[in-house]
């Protein structure tokens, strides 16, 4: 029996295996947690947006809130971000944006809630500061 032969043994060969097998799962748990995060973040940054154009732009220039924002009523916001992540536009059924307006008369209402729903944590909700 030669005991100085070169190459790997069995064993060997599985410990390898199964590390990188490991270091894989690890890899693609990590990388789905990022995205994740990601997709929560430009969730609340399209609800930021939308909440100082309404209170910053729309409610200084006109006193009351929109009845639904869009952009049309809400220029000062990017298009873009009226569609969520998922590829759902606000005021659809399928959107986790939420635009929900309260005590409105002929179209102007003195309140709302701006919320949508995150994959990692709980809604993110912003409501109006001017409460007439």
């Amino acid at each position: 029996m030669n005991t100085n032969s070169k190459g790997f043994t069995v064993i060997e060969l599985i410990v390898i295996i199964v590390v990188l097998g490991a270091a894989s799962i690890l890899f693609f748990i990590q990388k789905n947690n990022v995205e994740v995060a990601a997709r929560d973040n430009d969730r609340k940054t399209a609800i930021n947006a939308m909440y100082y154009s309404l209170e910053q732009v729309f409610y200084k220039a006109n006193g009351f809130y929109p009845q639904t924002i869009d952009e049309t009523n809400l220029p000062s916001v990017d298009p873009a971000l009226f569609t969520d992540p998922d590829g759902a536009k606000i005021g659809t059924a399928e959107s986790t944006y939420r635009y929900e307006p309260t005590n409105c008369v002929d179209s102007k209402c003195k309140s709302y809630t701006l919320r949508t729903t995150l994959q990692s944590e709980a809604d993110f909700i912003k409501d109006s500061t001017n409460k007439n």
